[in-house]
């Protein structure tokens, strides 16, 4: 065993094979043994591509460390690959000597040819034969493990992600007793799934072992952060969760009009669980629909916020200059993506920059700001709706798709920290009424 000071590992797979889940259990057993981490999402715009094809490819990419972590890493140290067609889309993300764990079964003559490769050899046609490639029967070995679970094969087969985990947890020397809780609670009313899931990751775990498919393993020693109480915390979490501070700081009810759009909804999503809270949330017909009833709210003497991303700040333009002739508070929180348009919703690119600054008419001056990592979205959000209640103003805040969705270990703040926020509430009209 070597300790190592960081790894970047990247899971892939075809949308349905469970990276998204298998590389976030990682993550969080990670930051639960104190390593610092940085992790990103990688999923397809399309809409459940076709099995096998480089448009379906999933992935997750996790960056684990004993020093502060800032980005999820740009090469891997470990591909973990379901399929020929994933490891081919993947092969530029290898370091040099990279380890590469491939499920054996899924490797046939004809998800070769499938995947695009001219030869049947894809390690060689990919320049990998001399990578440490680790061949494992997954697919297999997880019907076999669950064989007397009573399972279909269709749905022993979706456990074969928990097998590839319990693999990954070996080599890097993780227990899993994190995962498992996680599962059965998951699985709470499907105890036999959660059961299955948890064989799979426990054989996984086993046959790396027992095997000794690796002639190192390695430990990422803990951080050394500040003491306190942390979680992983994503992007867009991050947004509501400071947005929300900021509401009970105010003394404002909170509202959010939004139209749903990617990769801003999990923004959304988050507030409308909070109905305890006194957040209040409409998902409204269109994006101009989400502006306007925030600026209603806001008019009425709510913190009124909207969300969205680049297609969506074009349409919300014309009603962005009615908030700033009205001199009304509202955040817009704009977590952009890539391309012109209605672009690419799961790709990321800091698009909306200029149309954020300048994108009005007249003279349409507003407060434009920028988080710039996951768990710094809580502050961003906080601060951006300081500034608008405060200085009756809207307010910009724009994140992007790599922040949104990833997430990193976030220190939970004690509220005390945090300033009041005194927006000026008038309550009875002036002598000869408001002047601007």
């Amino acid at each position: 065993m070597q300790q190592t000071k960081d790894v970047v590992i990247r899971f892939s797979g075809d949308s349905g094979d469970g990276m998204q889940l298998t590389g976030t259990l990682f993550s969080d057993t990670s930051a639960l043994g104190g390593n610092s981490i940085a992790t990103f999402p990688d999923f397809p715009a399309e809409i459940r591509a076709p099995q096998g094809t480089l448009a379906g490819v999933s992935g997750f990419q996790v960056h684990i460390g004993s020093e502060k972590v800032l980005t999820s890493g740009d090469y891997c140290d470990l591909l973990v690959t379901m399929n020929p067609v994933a490891l081919r889309a993947n092969r530029k993300w290898l370091k040099k000597g990279a380890t590469v764990i491939v499920d054996a079964d899924s490797f046939t003559e004809a998800a070769v040819k499938r995947a695009g490769f001219e030869t049947l050899d894809p390690f060689a046609e990919l320049g990998i034969s001399d990578y440490n490639i680790i061949r494992a029967p997954v697919s297999s070995m997880t019907k076999d493990a669950l064989a007397e679970t009573g399972l279909d094969m269709k749905a022993a087969n979706k456990c074969k992600n928990m097998f590839a985990l319990g693999i990954c947890f070996c080599l890097y020397d993780m227990p899993l007793d994190h995962t498992e809780s996680y599962l059965r609670r998951k699985f709470a009313k499907k105890a036999a799934v959660a059961e299955a899931n948890i064989l799979a990751l426990q054989a996984g775990y086993n046959y790396a072992s027992n095997t000794h498919i690796f002639t190192t393993t390695y430990q990422v020693p803990p951080a050394k952060l500040p003491k306190g109480t942390y979680r992983t915390i994503s992007g867009n979490v991050a947004t509501a969760w400071g947005l929300m501070a900021a509401s009970e700081k105010s003394g404002r009810p909170l509202f959010c009009g939004s139209y749903p759009i990617t990769p801003a909804t999990a923004i959304l999503e988050e507030l409308a669980k909070r109905k305890d809270l006194g957040v209040k949330t409409l998902q409204v017909e269109d994006e101009i629909a989400g502006i306007c009833t925030a600026i209603g709210a806001s008019f009425a003497g709510n913190m009124g916020v909207t969300t969205t991303s680049g297609p969506g700040l074009s349409l919300k333009s014309e009603a962005l200059g009615l908030a700033v002739m009205t001199e009304l508070p509202l955040v817009v929180v704009d977590v952009q993506r890539g391309g012109p348009s209605t672009g690419l919703p799961t790709k990321t690119e800091q698009a909306d920059l200029y149309q954020a600054l300048w994108g009005r008419n007249g003279e349409c001056p507003l407060v434009v700001m920028a988080a710039c990592t996951p768990s710094g979205c809580f502050d961003a959000a906080f601060r951006a709706a300081k500034i608008a209640m405060e200085h009756m103003t809207p307010v910009i805040l724009l994140s992007d798709g790599y922040i949104a969705n990833g997430s990193e270990a976030w220190k939970i703040p004690s509220m005390s920290q945090y300033p009041e926020i005194h927006p000026p509430v008038v309550t009875e009209v002036p002598d000869g009424g408001f002047m601007p």
